[in-house]
């Protein structure tokens, strides 16, 4: 999109917070960290939030960061932690005290609990063209509760000199959802932005400085794999960017989170990387090939459910698969259907500047039950301990008919059901789907005009 488009417009006032975006700020909800960039000057770091407009009643301090990349320097970036929030609470915020006051509001998680339902929205690869803006504006249309994003956020590393510009007009074009819902961030690609030719050698500079992670809350070394606990679900985030082979801090964190999952309290065990360790697309085929060589016998072993990622710019779900007889020297190298193995999504196609991976493999292989080069989102919705409705919204659609369909059950409550049926071969059970969801309050919607 060109940078007059009304959605990278900045908000009137001076000294306005813009870019206004939240993600859990511990790992269950009691506590949201609210990022917000300014541009004139840092300005004030108070937010005041509470449970109505009128009655801001606790206050909290932001931190300020500014960065340079190449010719580029920062706005001035704030983050704030706000602690002591009820689960299930609807809270009101505001900012930019001394000039111009800008107000949001957002509902916090329910507090976990292995039958409480929760509403995930499911996007990666978004970037900022029009078909990104088609994709945010259906998500928003179809509605959730909280975000979980697979990477690539900006591409700004795709304009020339890795136009930093373009974090700020992803930051405001994202701001109408983000500033209103969590949004879990998965760092892709995209996000590195190492060029040593202009310079600029540590990687994830600008990533870093604009959206914290709550890795602490969860044990982790490092902002790029963490975990969050979500109503009933347990969601891991995996760094295909950094190392991840046996016994380097990822994997031993990885082991050990595991290890703390209580299927009990949060039935449902998801993870998500950027790189996909199943598709059958030619665009960056088996890139994800050597995580899961290393990591994928601990999710089968935990009984992962589903396994989300981006990256390859179209969609595609798997059955339930694995590939873990394989070492090597026996030739079992063809994955096979397993009802211990998680279910894999690539969900990579939120719109980017680098347009579909429009080369399937033909024929489709054994593993893959649906698969198409098409714009779009998906939302899981969560509905007990035993079953999950999910959902794929292709662009086209206008995110009124779920393109690809299922419900998924859980493998600790439900281990040997087969559940890889899509919901169009049974009336009966896609009668219950998005349409007889409830409905959800979001924010106004902002289009581009013509």
């Amino acid at each position: 999109m060109p940078l007059d488009a009304d959605v990278f417009a900045e908000p009137a006032g001076r000294n306005a917070p813009q870019q206004v975006h939240i993600t859990l700020g511990d790992q269950t909800g009691t506590a949201m960290t609210v990022s917000w960039v300014t541009m004139e000057e840092a300005g004030n770091s108070t937010v005041l939030y509470g449970l109505a407009i009128d009655k801001l009643d606790m206050a909290a301090e932001a931190t300020v960061t500014t960065y340079t990349y190449y010719n580029y320097t920062s706005g001035f970036i704030h983050h704030c932690t706000l602690t002591n929030l009820q689960y299930g609470v609807k809270y009101k915020y505001a900012m930019g005290f001394g000039f111009t006051v800008r107000t949001f509001w957002f509902t916090t998680p329910p507090r976990p609990g292995p039958d409480v339902g929760f509403r995930l929205g499911l996007i990666g690869d978004i970037g900022q063209t029009f078909d990104s803006n088609a994709t945010l504006t259906h998500y928003e249309a179809t509605g959730g509760d909280a975000v979980l994003f697979m990477g690539d956020l900006s591409y700004a590393d795709k304009y020339p000199l890795h136009d930093n510009n373009r974090w700020d007009t992803r930051g405001r074009f994202s701001e109408r959802s983000v500033a209103y819902q969590p949004w879990i961030w998965v760092a892709g690609n995209h996000e590195i932005d190492y060029a040593p030719e202009l310079g600029e050698t540590k990687p994830f500079k600008p990533f870093t400085h604009r959206y914290p992670t709550p890795h602490l809350a969860s044990a982790s070394p490092e902002p790029y794999w963490y975990s969050v606990k979500l109503a009933s679900a347990h969601i891991i985030v995996l760094s295909s960017y950094s190392a991840f082979g046996k016994y380097t801090p990822q994997w031993k964190w990885l082991e050990a989170e595991l290890g703390r999952v209580n299927r009990s309290e949060t039935p449902w065990l998801i993870m998500a990387s950027h790189s996909p360790w199943y598709i059958s697309n030619n665009f960056h085929y088996m890139e994800g090939e050597s995580m899961r060589a290393q990591l994928e016998k601990m999710a089968v072993d935990a009984r992962v459910d589903l396994v989300f990622a981006g990256h390859v710019h179209a969609y595609e779900r798997s059955f339930r698969v694995s590939n873990i007889r394989y070492n090597i020297t026996d030739g079992l190298c063809t994955p096979v259907r397993d009802r211990r193995a998680p279910v894999y999504v690539t969900i990579g196609d939120g719109g980017n500047i680098e347009g579909l991976a429009d080369e399937m493999a033909w024929t489709q292989p054994p593993y893959s039950a649906f698969r198409e080069d098409s714009f779009g989102h998906a939302v899981l919705d969560i509905k007990n301990r035993t079953h999950a409705y999910y959902a794929w919204y292709r662009n086209d659609d206008g995110a009124k008919v779920a393109a690809d369909a299922v419900w998924f059950t859980n493998r600790f409550h439900m281990p040997n059901h087969d559940d890889s049926t899509p919901t169009k071969s049974h009336p009966s059970i896609a009668s219950s789907s998005s349409s007889s969801m409830p409905a959800y309050n979001l924010p106004r919607l902002i289009r581009i005009s013509n």
